[in-house]
């Protein structure tokens, strides 16, 4: 498949509304597929360029790229970051820019879209001194080569932003239409191999064997999430109940065969170097190979420590030694997706818990079964008092839906409203605060990923952490009007807020009274912040109360 045939539909894309014919012109497309362009074309109209277990990154940001196309229309920089300040919109001014190029590099041939592909993976197995200048080599031949149309999808792919509302629930329908499977398969195939493009690839060439796919070691799975609730309703819509304490600390996944081992983060991101004492006591707590799945929690005199003492440890890169022996951190396990190879997740929780609690010898987290709410209550009150964040109520029979945030788990925290939101972009503070960002702009998504902003937050931030926030985010920003900056949408905040108001201010059509920083969760992917249908819940359950 050529790219420009690839940008071609993804242009017509921008164009639709309806979901249904999303579905319908997808469907219609996949199975005219190479073997070869199938799960590439797939990941690529999600915005994606490697599968979602995958470790690879094109470490490609915005300042790289604006240098690599100011070279390629021959402008200096600044000309590319005015025009990308005054649109917002980096792939339209990129193909805007690209109409009025002075020159090139090279003779313009056809891209293929394996080829970007190729170059793209090249790109992520780049390291060393000289890797910035190969990546900025790489870009560049793409964009040399690119027509203005290939051009904008360029862009959006090496930023991971393809903004045409192609959502994983289309992708889904699409192949379960387009190769005649149903759709509950593709569901429990793409929570097993979390890759949509092999999904698409299997559904193609062996449809039988979609519906045999097991969970693989040290691919990681999207983990099961859970949604605000109440005692009483939970144990009104299913009687028994698996009550656990809620840690405020940072979710694991944790693979083990043999010998070798890894642990990667919520987002998927290995933290095996990061936390070698926390790799020795689970293979030491085990002689099975398994995944499972589990919170890290920070200690000091047998009280939790607040979550940010985890991320410390998350975070730090060198010198690892030096801080275990400051940050006390301690696994806590409450879940395996595998054991011995074989994979668990359709066993209902009470099965998987016999199963746990028989192959681990330690760091199993507490827990009790209940259907009376006053003893359900009491736990959580003891739990509360122990320095955790509330409980999590779990049905018996239920399932583990990676990447699912259903009924079937729920969080029970003291009646302080938060909610997870992606940070888009920011505008400068005043007086002593000039040179960082003074408030941020926070948005939740559609369901098809899209993101529709929401609040701002300025409240709750003190200057230390401002100035942490201007660090982080001072690489991201992609485009600057005036007082106010756009960032790349990967940074998630907590905020908590007094009440959710209807608003035309914001295109969420909702708006957070007396939003109030919470604090960072960069344990946390983008696409995990707060639905419109979530939103709706919400705002729902609020005026019932």
């Amino acid at each position: 498949m050529l790219f420009r045939e690839f940008a071609e539909l993804c242009d017509r894309f921008e164009t639709i509304s309806s979901r249904l014919a999303m579905i319908d012109t997808l469907a219609e497309i996949f199975p005219f597929l190479s073997l070869e362009d199938l799960p590439v074309f797939v990941r690529f109209m999600r915005g994606k360029i490697f599968p979602d277990w995958s470790s690879e990154r094109l470490r490609f940001g915005p300042r790289l790229l604006y240098e690599v196309l100011a070279y390629v229309i021959g402008k200096k920089q600044q000309f590319v970051i005015s025009a990308i300040n005054s649109s917002g919109d980096t792939g339209l001014v990129v193909e805007k820019l690209l109409e009025k190029r002075e020159q090139t590099m090279f003779l313009s041939d056809d891209l293929e879209l394996l080829e970007v592909y190729a170059r793209f993976l090249q790109m992520a197995k780049m390291s060393g001194r000289k890797s910035q200048q190969e990546r900025m080599r790489s870009a560049l031949y793409l964009l040399s080569n690119a027509s203005p149309l290939e051009g904008r999808y360029l862009s959006r792919l090496m930023l991971e932003e393809m903004r045409i509302g192609v959502g994983e629930g289309v992708v889904h329908e699409a192949i379960s239409k387009g190769f005649s499977v149903p759709i509950n398969i593709v569901e429990r195939a793409h929570q097993a191999l979390n890759d949509l493009g092999e999904v698409a690839f299997l559904a193609k060439t062996d449809p039988t064997a979609l519906a045999n796919v097991h969970i693989t070691s040290f691919r990681p799975v999207k983990v099961m999430l859970a949604q605000a609730g109440s005692i009483a309703n939970m144990v009104m819509a299913h009687g028994f109940l698996a009550a656990e304490n809620k840690y405020d600390g940072s979710r694991f996944q944790f693979h083990k065969v043999g010998d070798q081992t890894a642990i990667y983060s919520r987002r998927l991101e290995e933290m095996t170097a990061s936390l070698p004492d926390v790799i020795a006591m689970l293979s030491a707590a085990t002689d099975h190979d398994v995944i499972i799945d589990g919170e890290i929690i920070a200690m000091q005199n047998g009280k939790p420590m607040p979550f940010q003492m985890v991320l410390r440890r998350i975070r730090r890169k060198r010198d690892v030694t030096a801080v275990t022996n400051t940050i006390h951190i301690h696994p806590c396990v409450f879940d395996i997706l595998v054991c011995d190879g074989e994979t668990l997740i359709d066993r209902p929780l009470s099965e998987r818990r016999k199963i746990l609690e028989s192959v681990m010898k330690n760091f199993v987290t507490p827990q009790i079964v209940s259907d009376l709410p006053e003893v359900i209550e009491n736990y959580y009150h003891a739990a509360l008092d122990s320095g955790n964040e509330g409980i999590m109520l779990k049905a018996l029979h239920s399932p583990y839906l990676p990447g699912n945030r259903g009924k079937l788990w729920i969080k029970i925290k003291p009646e302080v409203d938060t909610i997870d939101l992606v940070v888009t972009g920011a505008e400068w503070g005043e007086g002593k605060r000039a040179k960082m960002f003074g408030s941020f702009l926070l948005a939740c998504q559609d369901e098809n990923g899209e993101l529709l902003e929401l609040s701002r937050v300025a409240t709750g931030i003190d200057d230390a952490m401002l100035a942490e926030l201007y660090d982080l985010f001072k690489d991201k920003i992609v485009a600057k009007r005036d007082k106010t900056v756009v960032f790349e949408p990967d940074v998630v905040f907590e905020v908590g807020y007094a009440e959710l108001q209807k608003s035309t201010t914001y295109a969420a059509g909702y708006a957070l009274r007396f939003p109030r920083f919470v604090r960072l969760r960069d344990d946390k992917d983008p696409s995990e912040v707060e639905t419109i249908d979530s939103l709706f819940h919400r705002y729902g359950m609020q005026n019932k109360a």
